[in-house]
């Protein structure tokens, strides 16, 4: 049976709370996730750091492929490369995920990151899918 990944569930993904990421779609196979800029998370140059971009990425993945897994299966992060494109200082980020393939043990997912009407990163990565210990 899939999983389920919460919307804006309080509690279940703490990291993303922290960040202030929140999701807005999350189905098999494809999430959107948002971002509101602020200043806790700007580098010194006072532009988005690098590691947010990324985190909504990595996150947004997880989204995506949850609902694909069974229950007792988990996914992990294998790696993920991301093209920086734009660097923004202020407004909302959106994260676009969506799985390119999905076998028994590996996934294969893409996240575009779009800011102020234009495409400012890109995301290919590839997560491990096993079973939860003690399942």
């Amino acid at each position: 049976m899939p999983r389920k990944f919460p919307l804006n569930a309080e509690g279940f993904h703490p990291f993303a709370q922290l960040i202030g990421l929140k999701f807005t779609a999350c189905k098999k196979g494809y999430s959107k996730c948002v971002l509101e800029i602020n200043e806790k998370l700007l580098n010194p140059h006072k532009v988005v750091h690098g590691g947010v971009v990324y985190s909504m990425a990595d996150t947004g993945m997880g989204a995506a492929l949850y609902p694909h897994l069974d229950r007792g299966e988990i996914c992990a992060t294998v790696e993920i490369k991301v093209a920086y494109f734009a660097a923004l200082a202020s407004g909302l980020l959106t994260c676009k995920t969506k799985v390119i393939h999905k076998g028994k043990r590996i996934a294969v997912l893409e996240s575009e990151i779009e800011g102020n009407g234009r495409i400012i990163a890109k995301a290919i990565g590839t997560y491990s899918i096993f079973k939860a210990k003690g399942d």
